[in-house]
């Protein structure tokens, strides 16, 4: 008996040691993956090649926010898209696209700016718009920057330590722009649902929209917010009880100001936008150009919207109008 007990006992040992370091093994690849995206458990959102060749890249609501933030700061100023792939990349490498409040020595934010070298103030960094803005602003003064590989030219902006890690964020970078700028249409989804503070409303959606694109996204577009849009009477997918929730943006000629862009593509920059903000404003669904996007779907894709006898009316089927449905 007892040497039977102590064979047991031999064999028994190298069986728990070895499940406890798997149970390690998958607890710490798990912090890892967190650590890397950014991860808070909450729903992930996923851009994808609109070349059909399967790239595709995931991040979380948070992540969203910040590169549409930026993107629509760049195009905002006018900026080609090879701009914006910068920008995202730079911010990818330095942040994660997450608005952090620590790095070397008094880095901070999305860029990683630092107080101490001219950036701005602390809090003027950690403000994304602003943030965005200054990476933007001293990017222009690098010459012939949009033919330069992308790791020199964001390099020249940052001057890292470590030149060349940019390039490994290029092929996400450039997908993510393609998406936010609007010139790879509906390749960008999100479960959207409700973030833990989700700050919701029409207002809310406005004022992002200010936030990030300046005023003339409302001004010279003449978005109705909180008023019923004008278009035709309503149907049965435009209730009264949603157009009291509804921001209606026209994109009439000559509103996107990005080099090279087309109304639909602003368009599309647009709709992809509160898709990426749809966590954090609460929003319950988007349509632009025939299609729509609803929150809480298993698949969360753009999907036609429409009767077997054509779009229906008031639903966002033409590129003319981006419909944003808040949930509250």
């Amino acid at each position: 008996m007892p040497e039977s007990s102590a064979t047991y006992t031999r064999r028994g040992r190298p069986l728990r040691r070895g499940a406890s370091f798997l149970v390690l093994l998958a607890v710490a690849g798990y912090l890892a993956v967190q650590y890397v995206t950014g991860g808070t458990g909450k729903p992930a959102c996923e851009v994808v090649s609109a070349d059909g060749d399967g790239a595709a890249y995931e991040f979380t609501p948070e992540q969203a926010v910040n590169a549409a933030t930026i993107t629509a700061v760049g195009t905002a100023r006018g900026l080609p898209e090879r701009a914006v792939a910068i920008a995202l990349a730079t911010a990818l490498q330095e942040s994660g696209l997450r608005n952090i409040t620590h790095g070397d020595r008094d880095s901070l934010g999305l860029f990683q700016q630092r107080p101490s070298q001219g950036w701005g103030t602390a809090k003027e960094i950690q403000d994304p718009t602003y943030s965005a803005g200054e990476f933007y602003d001293h990017l222009v003064k690098v010459s012939d920057y949009s033919r330069l590989p992308l790791t020199v030219a964001a390099q020249r902006v940052q001057r890292s330590g470590y030149p060349q890690a940019y390039a490994k964020h290029e092929p996400d970078a450039v997908l993510l722009a393609a998406a936010l700028t609007g010139r790879a249409a509906a390749t960008l989804t999100c479960e959207g649902r409700p973030s833990d503070t989700p700050t919701g409303g029409p207002e809310a959606v406005r004022a992002a929209l200010v936030r990030d694109f300046g005023r003339d996204v409302l001004a010279v577009a003449g978005a109705e917010v909180g008023r019923k849009a004008a278009a035709p009477s309503p149907s049965p997918t435009t209730t009264t009880a949603a157009e009291g929730r509804t921001v209606t943006i026209p994109v009439p000629s000559g509103t996107g100001k990005a080099a090279g862009s087309t109304v639909r593509q602003h368009g599309w920059q647009l709709a992809h936008w509160a898709v990426a903000n749809a966590s954090a404003l609460h929003i319950e669904n988007v349509s632009y150009a025939g299609r729509r996007w609803t929150a809480g779907n298993t698949d969360s894709q753009w999907r036609p919207v429409g009767t077997e006898n054509g779009p229906v009316k008031g639903t966002g089927e033409g590129t003319d109008v981006v419909r944003i449905v808040t949930a509250q």
